[in-house]
């Protein structure tokens, strides 16, 4: 005989009672724990704050693991994977992550970022900022929502002018005599103020160091020698010229834009001095970049073609190969 404490009936067999057990709604049974409740809001409760059970509450569903459930969340429900927190619907979702000091939120977009910079970032982008800054460029009728997007653009050689960072730089050492913004000991003047050559590396296929195409300056990895080229002709390896003004900062930047992006992110404060706002005004007006191309030529760069043997590797001292002015 089989006995049921909790009902007081007798069974002929265990079967007869797992059968009672399992139809009864006295019995309420977590089959994984081994444990019988009296009441199905008993083991509702035991599912979910059981850390051995992925359960959704609402739906009444089991899963076989946390991120089974936290899918299912996704998917079904509002759910904050964040904070763990579920609700009620979407609005509810878009209002604790609008208040929550745990999120980098966007209410317009309802966007959630991972950083707070990552969100400052997008609400200067084109999406909230109309594009109120014209580009000075020949020929240009491109338009965008900061000035270091302006010069990003020029520096970057893709204007119709004809503008790169060169002739950018080579407008700043004109424009800014009372270096508010450069560091006169780095800028690209030689002997008497004449300009002096800014060096551009290039490399070759004695890159290879085995495995990997490497810069002999930085040692940064490039898995094609197009990579490795577009790295070494990137700022990356230029004079830090420009410099944050504010004397309590004077942080230093390779390239205009890298200086008005750091500006313009306020980290620092220096965008509210007057001397400062009126300087970049007059600088993003370049009245001379008319004709950039032809004022400001890029034939000043001095071409270093880096040839690194792979058998000899690293050399003692860079063999500096083929060194021409393009």
């Amino acid at each position: 005989m089989a006995y049921c404490d909790r009902c007081d009936r007798y069974f002929k067999h265990m079967t007869a009672l797992r059968q009672h057990e399992s139809n009864s709604s006295s019995h309420n049974i977590c089959d994984d724990c081994d444990i019988d409740f009296s009441t199905w809001v008993g083991l509702k409760e035991h599912y979910v704050q059981s850390p051995n059970h992925a359960y959704c509450q609402y739906c009444d569903l089991r899963f076989s693991y946390d991120e089974d459930l936290e899918e299912h969340y996704d998917d079904e429900h509002s759910y904050c994977g964040k904070c763990s927190k579920l609700f009620k619907n979407e609005y509810g979702l878009h209002e604790h992550c609008r208040q929550s000091p745990s999120h980098h939120y966007c209410a317009l977009c309802k966007r959630d970022f991972l950083s707070e910079s990552n969100l400052d970032s997008h609400r200067r982008s084109s999406i909230h900022m109309p594009k109120a800054f014209k580009c000075p460029g020949a020929r240009c009728n491109e338009a965008f929502v900061s000035r270091s997007a302006v010069v990003l653009h020029l520096e970057s050689g893709g204007c119709v002018s004809g503008a790169d960072r060169a002739a950018v730089n080579r407008y700043v050492r004109e424009y800014d005599r009372q270096n508010i913004i450069t560091d006169p000991s780095r800028m690209l003047t030689g002997p008497g103020g004449a300009p002096r050559d800014e060096i551009v590396y290039s490399a070759n296929d004695n890159a290879w160091n085995g495995y990997a195409y490497e810069c002999y300056l930085c040692h940064q990895m490039a898995s094609t020698l197009r990579a490795l080229n577009q790295h070494l002709t990137s700022p990356k390896h230029q004079e830090k010229v420009y410099i944050c003004p504010l004397p309590s900062c004077r942080t230093r930047f390779t390239t205009l834009s890298a200086l008005l992006q750091h500006i313009e992110s306020e980290k620092c404060g220096v965008s509210r001095f007057k001397v400062v706002q009126n300087t970049l005004n007059d600088l993003l007006k370049m009245k001379t970049l008319t004709n950039i191309s032809r004022r400001y030529p890029t034939t000043f760069f001095q071409q270093r073609n880096i040839s690194l043997r792979s058998e000899a590797w690293p050399p003692p001292t860079p063999p500096f190969l083929n060194h021409t002015r393009s």
